[in-house]
């Protein structure tokens, strides 16, 4: 293991984390990512993710210093002074970890039949949220509309505890995407929609769209809708949380498939 202290906010490591927790320009120029607590550090460790360096706070707790005491040789560790840390941190009480990781660059699955497809998603909480849900549910790859919050953003890399390292995520321009769920259903999520969800047949190879909450789904991703479905409700509520829309239909997805032998 290596390591280096940091004592200068000048210092350019610093400098590459700061603008990786705050700017999607530096994380597409520099292909990585800021990932912040024990937790996530230490998925993304187990998943082989490959770690550009870990800046740890000098005054850190027992648990940063058991995943050092297990990082992969040649690690590079930079520690830095507590209120230079502080600063940095995006999070108000922080663990004392931050891991650079390399973006991931997934292959589009071959066998596609689960997609989510998000568009127009601008909440970072809401984001990180439907990514969980959609690793836990088996969706085999979720695709970004152009308009959608960045997803390796640090509140949603935090809201999707982990799913970031091992949830293929694309983010494409409509031709990309129209080409990578062609063959699939595409049903909407719809508080209007044609079909109840409980209804509707998910066994087919699919994907499920679901749009912004300001706004919802855009002209664009509506061109790709096969059918619309919707919630069934029983109170007096117009709509759910897209957070919760997403979870709902994509555990039915996989409560379908499981029943019937497909999943």
């Amino acid at each position: 293991m290596t390591q280096e202290i940091i004592t200068s906010a000048q210092n350019p490591r610093l400098q590459e984390a700061r603008a990786l927790l705050n700017q999607v320009k530096a994380r597409r120029k520099l292909r990585a990512f800021a990932a912040e607590g024990a937790r996530l550090v230490e998925d993304g460790l187990r998943s082989g993710a490959r770690v550009r360096s870990l800046l740890v706070r000098a005054a850190h707790p027992p648990r940063v210093q058991t995943i050092l005491s297990h990082i992969p040789e040649g690690t590079v560790v930079h520690l830095v002074d507590d209120k230079l840390f502080d600063s940095l941190a995006d999070t108000v009480n922080s663990q004392g970890i931050i891991g650079i990781f390399d973006l991931p660059e997934w292959p589009l699955p071959g066998d596609l039949n689960f997609a989510l497809i998000l568009d127009q998603m601008r909440d970072p909480g809401n984001l990180g949220t439907i990514l969980r849900s959609a690793e836990a549910a088996g969706a085999q790859a979720v695709f970004l509309t152009p308009g959608t919050t960045d997803a390796f953003a640090p509140k949603v890399v935090r809201s999707g505890m982990g799913a970031h390292f091992r949830l293929p995520i694309f983010a494409l321009e409509w031709e990309a995407l129209k080409a990578a769920v062609a063959g699939l259903n595409v049903f909407l999520a719809d508080m209007a929609g044609e079909q109840s969800c409980w209804q509707a047949d998910f066994s087919a190879p699919c994907a499920l769209l679901i749009g912004g909450e300001a706004e919802g789904a855009s002209p664009e991703a509506r061109e790709l809708v096969t059918r619309s479905v919707h919630i069934p409700m029983a109170g007096a509520s117009e709509s759910l949380n897209a957070a919760v829309s997403a979870a709902v239909l994509l555990f039915e997805v996989l409560r379908q498939r499981s029943a019937g032998g497909t999943a």
